[in-house]
């Protein structure tokens, strides 16, 4: 089946709406492109692991302001760049000294380990707490947040115990840290 621009405006609308397929098409039908395109400018595949992954989270979160005027890929991409400058920025900012060009380099192949603000989140509220914030999300999350932290799967035994592509189930994983640290940091701003 050919995939026309009808087809991809439809999934749009649909993920606008929630529907988990039209994300899973639309993730699937443009993952390779974003990949591909951003392997060439970090020659990194850590670091474009992380970028597109990122990528797709953040576009999917402010999915309502794709302005259908121009290609869905473009839209993608320029996410894609704004994520790799930020990243970039971040590492950047992170070094105390003056580096060589050649240890520039070699330092933006370092891997950045330390949490995030939502591992942080997560990570401060105590075991039961925590439970009952888990419980809030949809079943799917909370499968993926008790595969990764409780049961402490790796993304590939994840994804073949879910049978879904190892790149859901990382997208599936962040969305689902990033809707449990706003449950925490609502419940945190109620009990103040």
């Amino acid at each position: 089946m050919e995939i026309t621009s009808e087809i991809i405006q439809s999934n749009i609308e649909k993920a606008k709406n929630g529907d988990q397929v039209a994300f899973t098409f639309l993730l699937d039908f443009y993952w390779n492109e974003v990949y591909g395109f951003m392997l060439k400018r970090t020659e990194n595949e850590h670091d474009t692991d992380d970028i597109v992954i990122e990528t797709f989270a953040k576009a999917f979160d402010k999915l309502n302001s794709y302005n259908p005027e121009f290609g869905f890929n473009t839209w993608l991409i320029t996410i894609a760049k704004n994520v790799h400058i930020d990243m970039l920025r971040k590492k950047k900012s992170s070094l105390f000294v003056d580096l060589s060009s050649e240890d520039d380099e070699r330092a933006f192949d370092v891997v950045d380990e330390s949490p995030s603000a939502e591992d942080d989140l997560i990570t401060e509220q105590n075991l039961s707490q925590l439970l009952q914030y888990i419980k809030q999300l949809k079943p799917a999350y909370q499968e993926v947040i008790q595969m990764r932290y409780f049961q402490e799967m790796s993304y590939q035994e994840m994804a073949e115990s879910l049978n879904e592509p190892l790149n859901n189930i990382k997208i599936k994983l962040l969305r689902a840290k990033k809707l449990l640290a706003e449950v925490i940091t609502k419940k945190e701003k109620k009990r103040k």
